[in-house]
């Protein structure tokens, strides 16, 4: 999959575009994406803050992405759960940077080699403009191989 084409893509799919989130960067190998959400009348709530709904679809599928395209197609890759912490209203533009590393990729594919699910946390965390926290997101992908095919 070309990065590229995908944050192009992501950009115009009515989920994102309904919402006001733009997928401002994926890197080439998807180790890193960066994704920001403006305020606006389709995303704010009663009191004037960002919509909590907006605020978790804005780095709903990132991770499981990620992971997918870096360990391969011998794997299942899904969303398995998620939470999301409210800590401070979201006013204005917010923004969320999600990152993994070779060490969380190689965790993965040791503990999947036996073909055993591995369920696995990752944390990203959406910040105002002022870089101060407004949500935690914790996405639970569940990993595992996919049975040989006789």
């Amino acid at each position: 999959m070309n990065a590229t084409f995908l944050k192009y893509a992501m950009n115009v799919w009515p989920p994102f575009l309904g919402a006001g989130i733009r997928v401002d960067n994926i890197s080439k190998d998807f180790r890193t994406a960066k994704v920001s959400l403006k305020s606006g009348i389709a995303n704010r709530n009663i009191v004037g803050v960002h919509f909590g709904g907006s605020l978790f679809a804005m780095t709903d599928p990132f991770f499981m992405m990620m992971v997918s395209q870096n360990i391969g197609k011998k794997y299942i890759v899904w969303d398995q759960a998620a939470k999301i912490e409210f800590l401070k209203p979201g006013k204005g533009k917010v923004h969320a940077s999600f990152e993994i590393t070779q060490d969380q990729l190689d965790e993965i594919v040791t503990a999947a080699e036996p073909g055993d699910k591995v369920l696995k946390d990752f944390v990203v965390d959406v910040k105002d403009r002022e870089n101060d926290v407004v949500a935690r997101i914790t996405k639970t992908l569940y990993i595992r191989k996919k049975p040989k095919k006789n």
